[in-house]
């Protein structure tokens, strides 16, 4: 079986939310990253993916979101061999302010930019891919 994983490419004023995840992470720790998390078993369910996104970006940042529009999804075995798929989701900032809530998971918050982020040398070539598709969506969305 896969893990379902859900990303949140968070927008707010032309800035896009990242973390800096928490050196114990068992997967990329360290790194940059959209905050997300896995979603959890419900049974039966109605937009279990959209309200899992809510909660993990709430536990993690604590700000509460609006998810607008699926971006992407993808799959990856992570470091320990776990089948993964990762479902991305452009969100609107509603309110709060970000910060590392979950010190196990969160090391860091920032605000970039797009140009700032892509100047990022540390971004994997899968997060500048699932970048490029947010800020088009993002664009599309406004007009």
């Amino acid at each position: 079986m896969f893990i379902v994983n859900v990303e949140a490419a968070i927008y707010r004023d032309d800035r896009w939310l990242m973390i800096r995840r928490s050196e114990k992470e068992e997967h990329a720790g360290g790194g940059l990253a959209f905050v997300g998390g896995q979603v959890d078993q419900e049974g039966f369910s109605y937009d279990i993916l959209e309200r899992s996104l809510e909660r993990e970006v709430f536990e993690e940042v604590g700000i509460k979101v609006e998810v607008e529009q699926y971006v992407n999804s993808s799959s990856f075995i992570t470091d320990t061999g776990k089948h993964v798929v990762d479902i991305v989701f452009l969100c609107r900032h509603i309110s709060g302010e970000a910060f590392a809530k979950s010190g196990e998971e969160v090391d860091n918050v920032y605000w970039f930019t797009k140009e700032e982020l892509l100047r990022q040398d540390e971004l994997p070539d899968f997060l500048k891919r699932n970048l490029e598709m947010a800020f088009r969506k993002a664009v599309l969305s406004e007009r």
